[in-house]
């Protein structure tokens, strides 16, 4: 970022405001001049400071590569995290993951703004699906920290955590149907188990989830019935019964065809303009956030918000979307593009 300082001519300007001080005519003098203005105390010169202001956005310093990792390896990770503007409902602090000798989160630092719909993007097997079972308490970091709404993950009691669980719905890649219940019974499931509602109360939040998710008509069909895209759209209407806090989108295009994974984008969007309004109207607490998980780039451009995009286990670069797709990182740039010429290659 540029450096904003006064010019060298301060110090010229410094010493003239010295010289008229120090020229000033006496009170009396003044006075006698100017006869109709009443005389004024004269207080002491002051010193004339001769300081420069100067205004500087620094970034953090670089952080070391992790344990067992080259310098050479992260050259492409700037960390640059271009500002959201709002806080962050889920934040990873310096978060660590294993699984035996696979070293899959590695220092992670990432953040989804509240209130946003948010995306991770990165190659395959870089911990995308890893972050979201930290995020409900499924898994727990070897090191760091994992907050939701400021709360510590890792250090729930398991009375608070099931409960913090109540904030997220889930989307999976296949849907999770389960498949001896028809689509109103697997949309009614969380209902039923995690309140006291009445029937009559759960067939209308049921049957309004169905009709936004495009099947109001297909309640009494089995999940086989069900074509893959209609599988998601039933999971999408289970994952927002609850109302939400937070929506997690694991690949949700997964097997999908372009038009249908476009038809999802909007639909996507569409859900979170209308879950804004409604919390802003009854001025919930926390703004509903959304996360999507994905290899899709035009998923990206016509969805996102903001992007996090992860690599070897960190963040590479994170902001708001327009910053992300005018990006100078070369693998930024690959990524997102879609290129086969760039730092990220086969091995």
């Amino acid at each position: 970022m540029p450096l904003f300082s006064f010019d060298d001519d301060t110090d010229e300007r410094d010493t003239d405001e010295r010289e008229s001080v120090e020229e000033a005519p006496p009170a009396t003098e003044q006075a006698t001049a100017a006869p109709t203005q009443p005389a004024q105390p004269v207080l002491p010169a002051q010193p004339a400071s001769v300081s420069r202001v100067s205004v500087v956005d620094e970034q953090p310093p670089r952080p070391a590569p992790p344990a067992g990792a080259s310098e050479d390896e992260y050259r492409w990770h700037t960390y640059k995290v271009y500002p959201s503007g709002r806080p962050d409902a889920v934040e990873f602090i310096d978060t660590y993951k294993s699984f035996g000798r696979a070293r899959i989160l590695q220092g992670l630092n990432m953040g989804l703004p509240e209130g946003m719909v948010s995306m991770i993007l990165g190659p395959s097997g870089t911990g995308k699906s890893v972050c979201i079972k930290h995020m409900v308490g499924l898994l727990y970091p070897d090191e760091g920290d994992v907050l939701v709404h400021g709360e510590s993950v890792p250090n729930m009691p398991d009375d608070q955590l099931f409960e913090m669980r109540k904030k997220f719905g889930l989307l999976f890649q296949d849907g999770a149907l389960f498949g001896s219940m028809d689509i109103f019974d697997n949309v009614a499931f969380p209902l039923r188990q995690h309140t006291e509602k009445g029937e009559d109360e759960i067939e209308d939040i049921v049957m309004r989830r169905l009709s936004e998710v495009g099947l109001g008509s297909a309640r009494n069909l089995m999940p086989n019935e069900l074509s893959g895209g209609m599988r998601k759209r039933a999971g999408f209407a289970r994952a927002l019964v609850l109302e939400p806090d937070i929506l997690l989108f694991d690949e949700p295009d997964s097997g999908l065809d372009p038009v249908r994974t476009a038809l999802l984008g909007e639909l996507i969007l569409e859900i979170h303009r209308d879950m804004m309004d409604e919390a802003k109207a009854k001025q919930k607490q926390y703004l509903p956030t959304f996360c999507v998980i994905t290899h899709d780039i035009m998923s990206a451009r016509r969805v996102a918000d903001y992007i996090n995009v992860l690599w070897k286990g960190r963040i590479v670069e994170a902001g708001p979307a327009e910053d992300m797709l005018n990006s100078d990182n070369p693998f930024i740039r690959q990524f997102l593009s879609g290129e086969s010429q760039g730092p990220l290659t086969m091995d």
